[in-house]
């Protein structure tokens, strides 16, 4: 198979199921390659994601790996036969691969889960607020590099809009409600729709007031993707030099604390909404 020179975010994730796999069976690339009949160079470049596994391959490899995993096996399979170009791939070479590769993230879980103690979630931004967040952006984005953000943004809205949308649950900090990104009467709008959005069978919005004590998470933002099975789950962490995406096991269970933890402090979704009316009110 041709060797791909960037691969995506999820294709990167198939190989590092299979080397995490290959190493637990305690297992070299060589040894690995040997046994399924490859070589250590292809080997290698399977778990980078730079190059495809048939499925017959895939689970020989699991065989030989003594896996017996077989939901993970066939979820594996299931992603190492993925052919549909995404809606996302319409963006590829004008947005930055991290927004593509979040994108498929989101479309592809069954469960999301956010705390954002600064801005709006993504995925319950109205368009002019993203419009205003994405416009401060240093260096600041020409006009229609913004109109391509604007759009990216609003067409991943839309994964909670389909047939079978993930569940989606969102803790958000009233600093976030607060900040006037752009003007009032957008900050009235955004507001309206998370109050809508919220009346959503699958959506969840729960607010963690100023006035609560003990709440010192406001500095983490962070979205946890659960993927088809847990070990296929993955954390999304904007940090300053970018986005990055996180699998290690330590990782997610820190992560998945930390958002069991701001829950706690947060109200719950009827009084949450109670909440954000009592602030559109006040604006």
């Amino acid at each position: 198979m041709a060797v791909r020179s960037q691969p995506t975010a999820r294709q990167e994730r198939l190989g590092t199921e299979l080397r995490k796999m290959r190493e637990a069976a305690g297992l070299t690339a060589r040894e690995a390659a040997e046994r399924v009949g490859t070589t250590s160079a292809q080997m290698s470049h399977v778990e980078a994601g730079r190059a495809g596994v048939s499925e017959e391959r895939l689970r020989r490899m699991a065989t030989h790996y003594a896996c017996l995993d077989d939901t993970l096996i066939d979820e594996l399979v299931a992603m190492a036969a993925e052919r549909d170009k995404g809606w996302w791939e319409e963006y590829r070479g004008t947005l930055a691969h991290g927004a593509l590769d979040l994108a498929e993230l989101e479309y592809r879980c069954r469960r999301l889960r956010t705390f954002q103690g600064v801005y709006i979630p993504g995925l319950l931004q109205v368009e002019s607020y993203t419009r205003a967040l994405m416009g401060y952006g240093i260096p600041q984005p020409s006009p229609r590099q913004l109109k391509a953000l604007v759009a990216f943004r609003m067409r991943r809205r839309e994964v909670l809009d389909g047939e079978s949308p993930p569940a989606y649950e969102a803790v958000i900090h009233e600093a976030a409600l607060r900040t006037l990104v752009a003007d009032r009467d957008v900050a009235r709008q955004q507001l309206g729709f998370i109050l809508e959005q919220g009346e959503h069978p699958s959506i969840t919005v729960r607010v963690v007031p100023f006035g609560v004590e003990g709440f010192g998470g406001a500095g983490t933002p962070v979205l946890y993707a659960h993927g088809s099975v847990p070990k296929l789950d993955t954390v999304h962490v904007d940090v300053p030099h970018g986005p990055i995406m996180l699998d290690a096991e330590s990782q997610l269970a820190r992560y998945r604390a930390l958002l069991d933890k701001a829950l706690t402090f947060s109200l719950s979704a009827e009084k949450s909404q109670d909440f954000i009316h009592t602030i559109m009110r006040q604006l």
